[in-house]
């Protein structure tokens, strides 16, 4: 299997001074990718900072979910280069973005709903006794810990997550990400079929995420919720990085 790596070459990282605001924590540089004849993503570039929310607009088909699977290694670029903190690496595959701090939230979740919150923190991951049996309080007091950092109002930790509400559902799949140190979210349609409450639940879910540094892709057809949510707008058009912008400036 490809493992991620990345290069020091001073000559292929980005400038020190590129950017007033410092490195980005994420730099996609002149991506494309094509499917037979068709261009999905055309030379389009991308950057994210640490603590920042980067929304991504466009049409069905603009490229923007495309480009976004790109960085979470569901497809591999034909042409382009990403940089993490600043240094060039190579996302062959999802095990390499995962090793590179990268994690995906689809809009699906993928919870195992017949289990409990912690059950789903260590889905795959589980703990285990000294007698090789699973480690069910350790794998609760961790669940408890970082639930409690972003919703320390979540209570229902012994049902199963099919009985939770949408933000609670969602408080579970972002407690999983950032437990395994995740410092890039990609979060696909957070809000999407969610209810007025639940929505201002995810938003704060995500002010928390801003406050511990994490970089967040958010990708909405809902341009209020983007608007609502991201510090920068990214406009993408037939595969095509047409505009960006500070949403304050809009």
């Amino acid at each position: 299997m490809t493992t991620s790596k990345t290069t020091s070459d001073a000559s292929s990282a980005p400038a020190a001074n590129s950017n007033p605001r410092g490195t980005p924590l994420v730099e996609m540089r002149d991506m494309s990718i094509a499917f037979g004849g068709l261009k999905a993503v055309d030379h389009a570039s991308v950057d994210l900072h640490p603590g920042e929310v980067v929304g991504l607009l466009g049409h069905n088909g603009a490229g923007k979910s495309t480009l976004i699977k790109i960085l979470s290694g569901a497809y591999r670029r034909d042409h382009g280069d990403i940089y993490i903190n600043g240094e060039k690496v190579h996302i062959e595959n999802p095990r390499d973005a995962k090793d590179l701090g990268i994690e995906t939230i689809y809009q699906t979740l993928a919870l195992a709903d017949n289990v409990d919150a912690a059950a789903n923190l260590y889905l795959g991951r589980e703990l285990k006794t000294k007698f090789g049996t699973l480690d069910d309080v350790a794998m609760e007091a961790e669940c408890r810990k970082v639930m409690g950092r972003l919703n320390p109002n979540f209570r229902r930790y012994k049902e199963p997550v099919r009985a939770l509400s949408g933000g609670q559902r969602q408080s579970v799949a972002i407690a999983r990400a950032i437990h395994f140190n995740a410092r890039i979210l990609i979060m696909d349609e957070p809000t999407a079929a969610l209810g007025p409450q639940e929505t201002a639940q995810v938003g704060e879910l995500i002010k928390q995420l801003k406050a511990e540094g994490i970089g967040i892709f958010l990708i909405s057809h809902d341009i209020h919720d983007v608007f609502d949510l991201a510090d920068r707008v990214a406009v993408m058009k037939n595969g095509q990085m047409v505009g960006t912008a500070r949403v304050e400036d809009v």
